[in-house]
């Protein structure tokens, strides 16, 4: 039986349900910082650098070779520099819009993954995310209130708030669902610690350059600043530990898509630690959307 199709264990479904916590409370600890004064390009820094670091360290204690085949390289650098796009877009949404939402237009990454590999390897979409497209941009329009009714605002006043960060989370699906395809097609048979430990190399030097562009890092000026630095880093890159080194072993890669609870935890951990709240028909469509994108995560291929 393939990993895809075998069922969860208990031990499994609760190893999936808390790096969706962890990962939901990375971004909610990352607005805590930007709050406080750090900057985008600093919290990407911080939290790739470490987590290059500490996945480098479990390749060297599992004796993994750090070479990558020539034909490979070059997928892995492009890699590379999408998730570096996507991370400091996802961030950059993170720190203008309520953190449920910045995650919820995040998540609509399927379908611009289908779109990418049918526009670079002229791959057809199932039927399945053809079925889940109006769904996901039904519940997308409903989270992000884009008549402007729940917040009051009306269309042009609530989009004149909202816009920028809406723009930078679809950026970073964008170039998230881009990034999957070369992944696929690109370095398919690289040990995934690897290829994490590469990209998030890759992340950090970017970020690196962008902090440097900018006169160099922008530090917290409150001390609840640096608990969100420290708890973004040590979130993300526990999560990502887990990740790539735990559920191989528990053979439940194929149901990974559970993990698109993220932004419901996120709603939740927003409105007790930030006070954030959305109104209810944004729950709705925040349900709508993460039902349809972890229906499509654990369709049978």
């Amino acid at each position: 039986m393939s990993s895809s199709n075998r069922s969860l264990t208990g031990v499994a479904f609760a190893t999936l349900l808390l790096i969706a916590l962890m990962m939901g409370a990375n971004h909610v600890a990352a607005r805590f910082a930007f709050d406080s004064g750090v900057s985008v390009a600093t919290a990407v820094l911080f939290r790739s650098g470490v987590t290059a670091l500490v996945v480098l360290l479990i390749l060297r204690i599992s004796g993994v070779g750090l070479s990558v085949p020539a034909g490979q390289r070059r997928p892995l650098l492009l890699v590379g520099a999408l998730i570096s796009v996507q991370s400091l877009c996802l961030y950059a949404a993170v720190a203008r819009l309520p953190v449920a939402l910045a995650l919820l237009a995040f998540n609509a990454y399927p379908l611009w993954t289908a779109l990418w590999a049918r526009v670079l390897y002229a791959e057809r979409p199932e039927p399945q995310v053809l079925r889940a497209m109006p769904l996901i941009l039904l519940g997308l329009a409903l989270a992000l209130d884009v008549f402007g009714a729940a917040s009051g605002l009306g269309a042009a006043g609530h989009w004149g708030r909202i816009g920028a960060g809406v723009l930078f989370a679809t950026a970073a699906a964008a170039t998230f669902g881009c990034a999957l395809v070369l992944t696929q097609h690109g370095t398919a048979g690289l040990d995934g610690r690897l290829r994490t430990a590469s990209t998030m190399g890759i992340v950090a030097v970017v970020a690196l350059v962008v902090v440097l562009a900018q006169g160099g890092p922008s530090l917290p000026k409150v001390p609840v600043g640096w608990w969100g630095l420290a708890g973004l880093t040590v979130l993300y890159g526990t999560a990502f530990t887990v990740m790539f080194t735990v559920l191989p072993r528990l053979g439940v890669v194929g149901n990974s898509a559970i993990m698109n609870v993220e932004p419901i935890f996120a709603l939740v951990l927003a409105w007790l630690l930030l006070n954030q709240t959305i109104a209810p028909m944004q729950v709705v469509g925040g349900l709508i959307v993460v039902a349809s994108v972890m229906w499509l995560g654990l369709r049978r291929r």
